[in-house]
């Protein structure tokens, strides 16, 4: 697989199930310092990751980072769920009015294999939930896509290996950030 093209700086959408290894290929891809992540601001704000209870505050701070980070034009990788055009619509808006390329990767593997990785992990989200994910990247993916929502490249990973190939090459981004 050839690298992923990634315009430097970007907004990057992780998009996939939990327990489908976005946070692992963050880890693996991308710096800490570039990551954003819901479940850690989660922990942040209550000392738990899978305190729910804490998503709204934990986005509320996640959109306040992006507010701070994309106008300074620093790549930011958001590591989030980003299965609903309405979660991604505000991150999308934010980059395209400073002129900030959009690039996702989609983690659109089997559902079993994503069963499988989510029970595996210290933090088990509960299956229906997963399914719901599941089938919300599924319409994403057979659907019309993330291109008409102002997002490219897109790359969508079906399965581990792909995940594991996946490299990144940045190059300096084209446009003039406003």
């Amino acid at each position: 697989m050839a690298p992923l093209v990634i315009p430097d700086p970007s907004l990057v959408l992780l998009v996939g199930a939990a327990g489908s290894g976005k946070s692992t290929l963050a880890a693996r891809l991308f710096d800490p310092d570039e990551i954003v992540s819901s479940d850690a601001l989660r922990a942040v704000v209550s000392g738990d990751e899978a305190d729910q209870r804490a998503t709204a505050v934990a986005f509320r701070i996640l959109h306040r980072t992006l507010a701070r980070r994309l106008p300074t034009g620093l790549l930011t990788v958001v590591d989030a769920t980003n299965a609903l055009a309405a979660h991604r619509r505000p991150l999308i808006r934010r980059a395209q009015a400073l002129g900030m390329p959009i690039v996702a990767i989609v983690l659109d593997l089997p559902a079993d294999v994503v069963h499988a990785q989510n029970t595996s992990r210290a933090r088990v989200v509960d299956p229906a939930v997963v399914d719901r994910h599941i089938a919300s990247i599924r319409a994403l993916v057979d659907g019309p896509g993330l291109a008409v929502e102002g997002v490219d490249p897109v790359v969508v990973l079906r399965g581990p290996a792909e995940a594991a190939a996946l490299t990144i090459a940045r190059r300096a981004a084209s446009r003039t950030l406003r």
